[in-house]
């Protein structure tokens, strides 16, 4: 049960001051000459001039570094640190980006000095080791998916979607015919028109039913000779899995079209289902999202691309291969009798990499990928083991089904399908009264929450997008729930008080529109 004695205090005062949201001059404004971090002792060799030792490859003028303190210096980052927001201090409610929780022991093992130390350029008979890694990975993550052969090359999820769509157009060229467009459901990520509209293709948008899925007479309808693929998100962005998805295979591949499915949100079916054996052609995977490698600030990230046993030879080059000396076959298993779930004994062959690869569509990133993520998500996986992960799947439904049992009596729910890994809410009821998605989530903010996810997916307006993954606890959903509620009161009481939020952090609400027009680039200090 939730009580407004669980929601901070800090959230129903003015605004809140401290060390951890106190304005931080620059170092430059704090520094005074003559300051010192550090004391060396007295020189006790001959004195050299800088410039009869260099000569002229040397900075004529001293460098303008701020002086300060030691303790001036620390202060000042340990400051700065508590200005971010991390899964280290409380949960990321972002709906389609499952921000879950990184375990240590992830970080434990990527610090290991042979796999951390491992130069890209080492022979392949003196990488064995970290080449069992990437080859382990590879083997756990095609029976994840029920796919036959797969990529880790990709940076991320939307490299991982173009890695995916060039895989599409150098086969349909292979039959002779690179075809023109590709579907791509309302509901979609942005970065999927984004990727097939770079890879060339035409991008025909396809509605949704009333439901939130695939309107299966619009799909028969707009797929031709002339389609490509259909890029699809399962499950999709408002958290219903498409339960025609077999259906909608068929439809596609009657008319030679493939169907691609974007795997951000397969933290929902890992351990319960397999894309390849619901008909899908090829995937891309978030090792930073699904398997809890780190996320945000800019990555690093890693978007696995898997695919059916006749993509196989389009894959980016290099790709691993068992006792290259022969250019053997690939290492990853080509049937599902020989996957890594059946416990088959696998030949004690040396691992390399092969460049024979002529109908690749080439390389798509520098050396191998992230490797340091694969190592993190392998440790994931193996800490986990099948059951462990089936349990995180179960968990995080578990988890986005009880916010919505709990809000769905003050938010509207404007798709009433069984939701999976996250629920998508509406601001109609908060609207009415003036107050939008976004401002209910920066007044989330005072109550000491991440925003969730505001205004997507579009084909709900106003939506508030919530992912608790499986990382969140009871208590912590509870806090979260009783927030959301409180800020509902607020609407109907003191409307201001949420239109005008944020008011614990170092900046105030910020005028958007001037933000967006008229951005101040640089600062100077005026008193």
């Amino acid at each position: 049960m939730t009580t407004d004695a669980m929601i901070p205090a800090r959230a129903t005062t003015g605004k809140v001051r401290s060390h951890q949201t106190q304005n931080e001059a620059l170092l430059f404004e704090k520094s005074s000459p003559g300051k010192r971090a550090y004391k060396l002792p007295p020189l006790d060799v001959p004195a050299v001039d800088a410039a009869t030792l260099l000569g002229t490859v040397h900075r004529t003028t001293p460098g303008e570094l701020p002086e300060l303190s030691e303790i001036e210096i620390i202060r000042h980052f340990t400051r700065l640190s508590t200005w971010n927001y991390a899964i280290d201090l409380g949960m990321y409610p972002l709906g389609s980006c499952t921000m879950k929780y990184n375990p240590r022991v992830n970080e434990l093992v990527a610090r290991i000095e042979g796999l951390a130390e491992a130069h890209p350029y080492r022979p392949d008979s003196l990488a064995q080791g970290i080449l069992e890694v990437i080859d382990n990975l590879q083997r756990c993550l095609l029976e994840i998916t029920g796919m036959d052969a797969i990529t880790l090359q990709p940076a991320a999820g939307a490299h991982g979607e173009f890695t995916g769509i060039l895989l599409v157009r150098a086969w349909h060229e292979s039959q002779g015919n690179p075809r023109k467009k590709i579907l791509i459901p309302d509901s979609a990520h942005g970065t999927n028109p984004a990727t097939a509209a770079i890879c060339g293709y035409t991008v025909e948008n396809l509605k949704s039913n009333s439901e939130g899925g695939i309107d299966l007479e619009a799909l028969t309808r707009q797929v031709d000779e002339e389609t490509a693929a259909l890029m699809l998100t399962n499950p999709s962005t408002i958290g219903v899995f498409e339960s025609q998805i077999a259906k909608i295979a068929e439809i596609l591949h009657a008319k030679g079209a493939l169907l691609y499915m974007d795997g951000a949100n397969m933290n929902a079916l890992v351990g319960k289902a397999r894309p390849g054996d619901f008909g899908v052609d090829v995937m891309h995977l978030n090792l930073h999202k699904t398997f809890s490698t780190p996320h945000g600030g800019g990555g690093p990230g890693s978007g696995p691309v898997a695919c059916k046993a006749f993509l196989e030879p389009f894959l980016p080059i290099p790709v691993l291969v068992r006792n290259p000396q022969t250019l053997g076959a690939p290492s990853f298993p080509r049937s599902s009798a020989e996957r890594v779930g059946d416990h088959e004994p696998q030949p004690a062959m040396q691992l390399g990499w092969s460049y024979n690869r002529p109908n690749s569509v080439g390389r798509v990133r520098a050396f191998y990928g992230n490797v340091g993520m694969f190592i993190r998500a392998l440790a994931y996986i193996l800490a986990n083991g099948p059951d462990g992960l089936r349990q995180t799947t179960e968990d995080a439904v578990l988890n986005a089904n009880y916010i919505r049992a709990k809000l769905e009596d003050i938010y509207e729910l404007p798709y009433k399908t069984a939701s999976m890994h996250e629920v998508v809410f509406s601001d109609k009821l908060q609207a009415a009264r003036g107050v939008k998605t976004g401002e209910i989530a920066k007044r989330l903010i005072d109550y000491g929450f991440h925003p969730y996810t505001v205004s997507f997916p579009m084909i709900v307006h106003g939506a508030l997008m919530i992912e608790p993954t499986e990382s969140e606890s009871l208590e912590e959903l509870d806090l979260f729930i009783a927030a959301m509620r409180a800020i509902s009161r607020e609407v109907e009481e003191t409307p201001e008080l949420v239109k005008t939020a944020p008011h614990s952090t170092r900046v105030s609400k910020l005028d958007e529109v001037q933000a967006a027009r008229k951005p101040i680039l640089r600062w100077k200090r005026t008193t």
